[in-house]
Parts: C-alpha cells; structure tokens; sequence
C-alpha cells in the first residue's frame, strides 16, 4: 500500500485540560496508532495539546451548510431550551 492510498485522518486537539477539542487538520497514516503518532508530531510540535483524537474520515457524517435552514429549523420550535425563562445570578460563570 503506497502514502496515496493511506486512508485519511480527521485531528482533534485538546489545547489544555478544560476546554473542548477542536479539529486541527487531517493527515493519512495506515493505522490508528500510526496516525496518532503523526498527529502528535505534525499538530503538537510546541506542547500545546494535552489530549490527541484520530478518526477516520470516512467514519465522519456531516449536515450540509446548504441544507442548514430545514436541518435545523424544528429545533427552533422549541424555545424552551432557551435560557430566557430565567435570570442568572451574577456570580455564575461559563453559563
């Protein structure tokens, strides 16, 4: 199996503990393990990350940007999951 027909593989990183991961770029590696450790190198050179998740790309299903108005209207409907039934109190943070 030649580099060209390595599957591709989805990056995320944690850039420190408490925040969420975030997609970092992809890469192609023959196996999990292998795309981890080039992950690793390619995306976390200066230390930045604490976490690393390689997902193949093929195993990704996405909603079109296209399609975002009927996609996403009926949760619109629902307006009680909105936060506007009550106050915050001041001192609560990261709400």
């Amino acid at each position: 199996m030649t580099t060209e027909q390595w599957p591709l593989w989805e990056v995320f990183v944690r850039p420190r503990r408490g925040l969420s991961h975030s997609h970092v770029g992809s890469l192609h590696a023959p196996d999990a393990e292998l795309a981890l450790r080039n992950a690793r190198d390619l995306y976390t050179r200066r230390q930045e990350g604490v976490s690393i998740w390689v997902v193949p790309a093929g195993a990704i299903t996405a909603s079109s940007p296209d399609e975002k108005d009927a996609f996403f209207d009926p949760a619109a409907d629902k307006v009680y999951r909105h936060p506007t039934f009550y106050e915050v109190p001041d001192g609560v943070a990261h709400l």
